[in-house]
């Protein structure tokens, strides 16, 4: 019987190692997996290089990551949201790597990394430094970058409800970039707010099949 619920948050983020490639869904304050960072961060991987929109704000999320030096690099688009404290300080140390993605592209690189597509040419960083070191072409007079595909080993979700086959739906905007993620990590972790029986998640509305899902575990929390 396929039964991907687990019972305690050590079991469900004991399969990090360090030096592994993390993504963590969320938008903002939207759809991010608090329960499972902080798991993550009490489980004591290091050296790990997270996939995020953002870098996390004040002593929340990914910022706790930073704040006790449990990351080696950064991809995101947008590492300087305000209260972002702990990014700041450890770049300015150069404790972290940074890798800065188009908002566009970081989707686009992780849907492809999920859709089994090898790259893909956009004219977004074209003739910037975000461009550097990396192919570009002109295509009907519009320069355009290739950009690569972007995988990772775990990836974290924050969904509504999910059964134990690991089917997902998700609350309004928490969708954001969660069900990407789910389909391009090796390992997919997902807290949801319910558990359900099979079947009270109509098929129509199911997100993110439960075919890409690994460990689910269901937390408090409030939608955001």
């Amino acid at each position: 019987m396929v039964n991907k619920i687990v019972d305690s948050m050590a079991e469900a983020i004991g399969c990090v190692r360090d030096g592994d490639t993390v993504m963590c869904g969320g938008f903002g304050s939207s759809g991010i997996p608090f329960n499972l960072i902080d798991a993550l961060l009490e489980h004591g991987a290091r050296d790990l290089t997270i996939v995020a929109n953002n870098a996390g704000v004040g002593e929340t999320g990914i910022a706790k990551l930073l704040r006790e030096n449990r990351l080696r690099k950064v991809i995101c688009s947008y590492p300087r949201s305000p209260g972002s404290v702990w990014f700041e300080r450890r770049y300015e140390e150069r404790a972290i790597e940074l890798e800065l993605v188009p908002q566009g592209t970081l989707a686009e690189r992780i849907r492809a990394a999920g859709a089994g597509i090898g790259g893909f040419f956009t004219p977004t960083g074209y003739g910037t430094g975000l461009a550097e070191g990396k192919r570009t072409e002109v295509f009907d007079g519009l320069g355009h970058v290739l950009e690569r595909p972007l995988a990772a080993d775990v990836a974290l979700l924050k969904a509504n409800r999910g059964d134990r086959w690991g089917n997902l739906d998700y609350h309004t905007t928490a969708r954001n970039f969660n069900p990407i993620m789910a389909t391009a990590a090796a390992t997919v972790i997902a807290e949801v707010s319910e558990i359900v029986a099979l079947g009270a998640i109509d098929p129509e509305h199911v997100v993110t099949p439960g075919i890409f899902v690994d460990h689910v575990i269901e937390v408090e929390q409030v939608f955001a």
